[in-house]
């Protein structure tokens, strides 16, 4: 059994990244999400190349005129992404705002149990990828040897606090800004809006959800690790005792002469 596991070839890619995200894709959120996402990859690439002159035949009669088809273009690209950053940052407001809320009652609540139940409930919430530090940890029920009893009553370290800080705020930041460049957007038209407008509010968006982003990722990625080593600890004192009873019945088996 042992040289079997050992000549096991290790996983590739399809099995391990592929088919499960081609699952994904398959349902109904993968399938909304990945339109979603090819709409704004591609509008953002065309506006990429029409703010680098990519296209000289539309430069007409100048490239920086305002009846040029390019000048046109570019307009009707940057309502087009101002739509699709609203679906998100005007979607997602009314979980953003009840983060917004629990924050406050953690940080700025008068008594300590107001505070402690704000904690609480946002790592409830966020448990994906935080880790409270006064939650007890999670202990399942089947125990059958000292070594897992040891490490399944094992969690990884808390997750800094200052993370759901950064969390919170840089998911609110993101609507507040969406507004901000909706705002610009809709009120003014290509003639008399300032060119600053639209580049800072969707830089400053991008920026606060990405940072938001990946203080997430990075820490689920973390604690993932963390689980998948226990799980090998606690699967190689199975594998030797495994082995060792079939060794043994193997001894205790007769043979013949």
């Amino acid at each position: 059994m042992l040289d079997r596991l050992r000549t096991e070839p290790a996983p590739g890619f399809w099995t391990t990244t592929g088919r499960p995200a081609l699952r994904w894709i398959c349902t109904p959120l993968g399938f909304l999400t990945t339109i979603y996402g090819l709409n704004v990859v591609a509008w953002g690439g065309m506006i990429f190349l029409l703010m680098c002159n990519a296209a000289p035949a539309m430069c007409h009669p100048d490239c920086d005129s305002p009846d040029s088809s390019r000048q046109k273009w570019i307009e009707i690209d940057s309502q087009i992404l101002n739509a699709l950053f609203c679906v998100t940052g005007f979607g997602l407001a009314p979980w953003r705002v009840r983060d917004t809320y629990l924050w406050t009652l953690w940080r700025l609540g008068r008594s300590e149990r107001s505070r402690q139940n704000g904690l609480t409930r946002l790592a409830e919430i966020h448990k994906k990828w935080f880790i409270c530090p006064t939650a007890p940890g999670d202990v399942l029920p089947i125990v059958q040897t000292s070594i897992e009893t040891e490490h399944m009553h094992a969690d990884p370290s808390p997750t800094p606090e200052w993370k759901m800080d950064v969390v919170v705020w840089g998911n609110m930041l993101n609507t507040v800004f969406q507004i901000c460049l909706a705002l610009c957007m809709w009120t003014m038209n290509r003639f008399n809006r300032p060119s600053w407008t639209t580049g800072l509010f969707v830089c400053l968006a991008c920026l606060v959800v990405a940072v938001a982003g990946i203080v997430m990722w990075l820490e689920e990625r973390r604690i993932n690790k963390f689980h998948q080593a226990v799980s090998g600890v606690i699967e190689k004192p199975n594998l030797g005792l495994q082995s060792s009873r079939q060794t043994n019945q193997l001894s205790d088996s007769p043979r013949g002469c």
